[in-house]
């Protein structure tokens, strides 16, 4: 088996990348970043961290969390971690009632954790079908209804921003996924009309072709094609979707909810993207 390549920004390039926000635009704020230790929700709890706030990383491995908290408190961050499965509720809510007693709670989640493998849909498993929709839809849910109750419960302001994909064009070879998150999409659309009289809003983040560290699970013959997969003809950085993040999360954006922001190089208006080998029948 092939050692992974190291895609996606280093911590060091995360705590250095400008950024167009000021230092201190989410100082007194805590946010919760489900997934935080790698990837865009990695890049999110940098740039968040660096703007001032209480950043929470959140994932099932502690061994990568340490990690993750480590390099960022080595910057001067105020960060803290911990485990939780989101595929477990009772998880979720333990979760919720230790950052409660803990630290009074959050004033801000992002939902970033999320995973799927590439396979053709036809030869899914009942299992990896379930684990997919478990992490990316139902983990979602129990992260946002354990957030809204807390903040209905305590008269508190929330704001709720999931990492989903884009959904209406072009994401071949992760069928189980396009259906998760086209869940989350729905579900947000409705949480923002049905929690706007708690002043909670909820909006998403469609990214396109994004280098994470994920990319170790797609074919290669996939990845040669995605600077093509859209018609800026890159390849866009968690740090973009993360800046994207810090706009729709914070105060900037408190006129904005039920939306889903792309951040695709205008991949959702054009182009395909395949996660398996694009089959012959498709080759141009």
């Amino acid at each position: 088996m092939a050692e992974p390549v190291e895609f996606g920004l280093s911590d060091a390039d995360l705590a250095a990348h400008p950024t167009i926000y000021g230092s201190s635009a989410y100082a007194g704020r805590t946010v919760l970043i489900s997934g935080g230790a790698g990837g865009i929700g990695r890049a999110t709890a940098w740039l968040l961290g660096r703007l001032g706030a209480h950043v929470i990383l959140t994932g099932r491995s502690a061994e990568k969390l340490g990690l993750a908290q480590e390099a960022m408190r080595a910057k001067g961050l105020t960060v803290s971690a911990h485990t939780v499965d989101i595929r477990e509720p009772d998880s979720v809510e333990a979760l919720f009632g230790k950052i409660s007693v803990d630290g009074g709670g959050i004033d801000i989640l992002v939902n970033s954790a999320g995973g799927q493998f590439p396979q053709a849909a036809i030869d899914f498993s009942t299992k990896g079908w379930n684990t997919v929709v478990n992490t990316n839809l139902n983990g979602t849910w129990s992260m946002m209804q354990q957030a809204a109750r807390r903040w209905r419960d305590t008269s508190r302001p929330g704001s709720i921003v999931s990492i989903v994909v884009v959904t209406s064009h072009g994401l071949h070879g992760v069928a189980h996924t396009i259906a998760a998150r086209s869940g989350v999409i729905g579900l947000t659309r409705a949480l923002a009309v049905e929690w706007a009289p708690l002043n909670i809003r909820v909006n998403c983040i469609a990214p396109g072709v994004i280098e994470t560290p994920g990319w170790n699970v797609y074919d290669p013959k996939a990845l040669e094609a995605y600077p093509r997969s859209n018609p800026m003809m890159r390849i866009g950085t968690t740090w973009e979707v993360a800046e994207a993040c810090a706009y729709l999360a914070g105060p900037s954006a408190a006129f904005v909810t039920g939306e889903v922001l792309n951040v695709a190089g205008g991949s959702q208006l054009w182009g395909e993207t395949w996660t398996i080998e694009r089959p012959e029948y498709f080759r141009v």
